[in-house]
């Protein structure tokens, strides 16, 4: 019977990046498992296609590092590959006094994580990059991008397979057996035997952690991230990407504005939580993902901490107007009618006991295994540097 080197879950950027990172180092039995019938079908392709700069994150964090190393390489990547990318920059919003402090951190941490093009900007020169915009200041950010990370996923996955590696779809795991010196997955496509496994599950890495017999220490919470776009005869309004100025207590980015690389301009997204891990729509419910969240003590404590929040955001996905009422803030220009429901996202983001938000990455080790339990944006940009992250990871501790 075939024994596999490694088995990686997951066909999403990470996983596919990580069998990429691995299969270019040497000649590797490798196999992806993708429970769907295409890759990039959750996280990956649900996104607005923005390559992050690193504005955001806790200089020193996995976060920092991976977007800055990882937005590099994927633009060199995309530009081997032909993949269509554009290096069109965007502008972060202060509308009101009360925000020029947060402003004044993201200055400094993306100056210290080297985005030494950043440049405060007065309300004038706002307006210089986004005629439609209101604000008092803003920070321009020239490294942020857009791409299809669709592409990006295909070409990862073309290349794991040109390199030797196998990917299975229609494969979802349904179970982790140990036997002397391997594991065997069980997955509906049938088992697979393998000496090493990475979990790249995303949505479904808090369980899948479980079924290989290791306590993950933290619960996927899914939230559904809800888009708008903007009509064609009104795009005009926004020329590249218009944030605002985040709540700090949140790694969720605020509403905003995204022209992408089809040319459309996408508005959102909310964060509101979702009924069903995969629930792309407000009526898609689990009942079994819904007594999971009830049975783990920290969605209980995150819930209370944060409940006024999370009302607000839940009337937002029911009410266009509220939704148009918080863009307006960005470009007051901007008519009710002038928006059209888009799509939506999951974000699979850990919870740990405490009611936290687990804000970095976190990659977890154990016997045979490497578990990666948080990888929400900027994972996507980040995606080929956590990849040799996790293939560098491998090597030094399960000896691949």
């Amino acid at each position: 019977m075939l024994c596999y080197d490694v088995a990686i879950i997951g066909g999403g950027l990470v996983g596919l990046a990580t069998a990429l990172a691995l299969a270019n180092r040497r000649r590797r039995k490798l196999i992806v498992l993708e429970a769907e019938a295409d890759v990039a079908q959750h996280q990956s392709g649900h996104n607005s296609g923005v390559i992050h700069s690193g504005l955001y994150y806790k200089p020193g964090s996995h976060k920092a590092r991976n977007c800055t190393a990882g937005r590099e390489a994927l633009y060199r990547f995309c530009a081997e590959h032909g993949i269509a990318h554009e290096r069109c920059g965007k502008i972060v919003v202060a509308v009101d006094p009360a925000e020029l402090p947060a402003l004044d951190e993201l200055e400094r941490r993306g100056r210290a994580n080297g985005l030494s093009r950043l440049r405060r900007l007065s309300a004038a020169e706002l307006r210089d990059h986004e005629p439609h915009v209101a604000g008092i200041a803003g920070l321009y950010v020239p490294e942020t991008g857009i791409v299809d990370y669709r592409a990006v996923a295909r070409k990862y996955a073309e290349l794991v397979q040109a390199n030797g590696g196998e990917i299975r779809l229609k494969a979802r795991v349904t179970n982790v057996c140990r036997r002397s010196n391997e594991l065997i997955v069980q997955t509906a496509a049938g088992d697979v035997h393998t000496a090493h496994l990475i979990n790249c599950g995303g949505l479904y890495a808090d369980r899948l952690a479980r079924l290989c017999g290791l306590n993950p220490g933290v619960q996927i919470i899914p939230f559904r991230g809800e888009f708008y776009e903007l009509v064609p005869q009104r795009r005009h309004l926004v020329r590249n990407l218009i944030y605002p100025v985040p709540d700090p207590r949140f790694p969720f980015l605020g509403v905003h504005f995204t022209r992408t690389i089809h040319g459309t301009v996408e508005a959102g997204p909310n964060a509101v939580l979702a009924f069903r891990r995969e629930g792309y729509h407000r009526w898609q419910v689990s009942v079994s993902d819904v007594l999971g969240y009830l049975a783990f003590r920290g969605f209980w404590k995150l819930a209370i901490r944060h409940w006024r929040t999370g009302l607000s955001e839940l009337y937002r996905s029911f009410s266009k107007r509220a939704f148009h009422r918080a863009l307006t803030r960005l470009v007051p220009e901007l008519r009710c009618d002038d928006i059209r429901p888009y799509g939506a996202g999951v974000r699979a983001q850990a919870v740990d006991a405490s009611g936290a938000l687990v804000d970095d990455f976190r990659f977890v080790a154990a016997e045979r295994m490497i578990h990666v339990l948080n990888a929400p944006s900027p994972a996507a940009t980040a995606s080929l540097s956590i990849g040799t992250a996790i293939a560098d990871m491998a090597e030094q501790k399960l000896g691949l």
